[in-house]
């Protein structure tokens, strides 16, 4: 497993030859590095909605090349991508307000697949309110701390927390646990 210092050295090398380049090469290396994660993190944002998550990644990588001669580096590009795609899976949430029901995002063999832990796990975390969704995923999954969580979503870190708090309270009860 490649170590938090070599990528960010890789993606400090294909940012610099994109920027300078306009590297296509480039753009794909770090497409091909950090798009399944960001594609996870919007799977999950969005409540398993695979055509809105891709949407999601597609114009987050739109927005992320547009400002990314501003990136500072005051944080690894992961995180910077990801506040990306939270920032977009908000928006898109507020512009659509729709709620599809989960049922119609499960996979055909769902009577399977349902019986698995793991997924009862998620189909909870999709059912969480938006919010609670949104902190629970950024801090549990993809361990961020509250303040960066605040600085993300533009909110208090003690918000933060107090969500994360009632999404897990809301996810014990639902797993009957």
């Amino acid at each position: 497993m490649e170590s938090i210092p070599d990528r960010e050295s890789e993606d400090r090398s294909l940012v610099e030859a994109f920027l300078r380049e306009r590297s296509e090469a480039a753009f794909r290396a770090l497409y091909h590095l950090h798009s399944p994660r960001l594609y996870q993190l919007a799977l999950r944002l969005s409540g398993w909605h695979e055509e809105e998550a891709r949407e999601i990644v597609q114009e987050s990588w739109v927005r992320a090349m547009r400002k990314l001669a501003e990136f500072r580096w005051e944080s690894r590009l992961s995180t910077w991508l990801a506040g990306i795609v939270v920032r977009r899976a908000c928006e898109a949430r507020r512009t659509r307000r729709l709620e599809v029901p989960m049922e119609e995002h499960l996979p055909e063999n769902a009577a399977s697949v349902s019986q698995e832990p793991d997924w009862d796990l998620e189909r909870a975390i999709a059912a969480l309110a938006p919010g609670y969704r949104r902190v629970l995923i950024l801090h549990d999954v993809e361990g961020n701390t509250h303040a960066e969580i605040a600085a993300l979503l533009g909110i208090e870190a003690g918000t933060s927390k107090s969500q994360l708090f009632e999404a897990r309270k809301v996810l014990r009860r639902k797993l009957g646990r």
